[in-house]
């Protein structure tokens, strides 16, 4: 790999795996656009390590809360909101878990096209602009209901098809049963977590039972790079959310879907 390659799949994981934009559709893109081979799954999980470690870092105080908060339950103590949200990321992580593997195959053998991307692309980011536009509610992640969290968990595992974008479709779920703009934002940013770790280590699985060669340094410098650009995406995305709402998103997973579709199947 050259080091022109691990800024750009660096800098594109970090950005595009909080954005609603579909970080697995750019990753799948970057080869098909350009002549790099692919980076191979040891350099996957450095860039979903570096987009762990901002997710983390980001919300740390959030996470040490619920946490404690569980630890507090599990002891006999009331079980109070921080616990509860804990619990409702368990529960809305679980749909995509079951889902994801058995269909693992499948999807990586049959829907990682060009054509099943751009018409995800355009699909969902037509019902995410229509859910944000037809107005969000006020409700934070601290108040979702089981039936919520239910709804959100469901959506989640449609993220499996490529071009869905996994942020995308929970926000738009989380828009849907009436969250707010930035609740449902931090809400999905806390699936991330388990959903990334859960990914990650069926990679590491991988990589054990059929070992590749390693470029440290480049793992080290993708897994900075995109822990970076992934904080300050989480950072100024729940700002441009709360004055633009998520219609800029909406238009660009639009014009690259069309474009998708034109430049590969026009």
């Amino acid at each position: 790999m050259d080091w022109l390659q691990v800024v750009i799949l660096a800098v594109v994981q970090g950005l595009t795996e909080f954005l609603p934009i579909s970080s697995s559709a750019h990753l799948i893109l970057v080869p098909v656009l350009t002549p790099w081979d692919d980076q191979g799954l040891a350099f996957d999980v450095a860039l979903h390590l570096g987009s762990l470690t901002a997710v983390v870092l980001y919300f740390r105080q959030a996470i040490w809360q619920m946490v404690t908060s569980a630890l507090a339950a599990v002891r006999g103590e009331q079980v109070d909101d921080d616990a509860r949200l804990g619990l409702w990321v368990i529960l809305a992580t679980i749909p995509v878990c079951v889902i994801g593997f058995l269909t693992r195959d499948l999807i990586a053998d049959h829907m990682r096209s060009t054509l099943i991307i751009g018409m995800s692309l355009i699909g969902f980011g037509l019902l995410l602009g229509y859910v944000d536009w037809r107005k969000s509610g006020e409700r934070s992640e601290y108040q979702l209901r089981l039936k919520d969290v239910l709804i959100i968990g469901g959506a989640q595992a449609l993220a499996l098809i490529p071009g869905t974008s996994r942020s995308g479709i929970t926000i738009t779920a989380a828009l849907m049963v009436g969250m707010s703009r930035e609740g449902a934002a931090r809400f999905s940013f806390l699936l991330s977590i388990p959903v990334i770790v859960l990914a990650g280590g069926l990679e590491v699985v991988s990589i054990i039972r059929e070992p590749e060669e390693i470029q440290w340094i480049a793992m080290l410098a993708g897994t900075l790079l995109s822990g970076m650009s992934a904080y300050l995406c989480i950072h100024y995305f729940l700002v441009v959310i709360k004055k633009l709402g998520m219609q800029p998103f909406v238009i660009y997973r639009v014009l690259l879907g069309a474009w998708l579709l034109w430049f590969f199947h026009g």
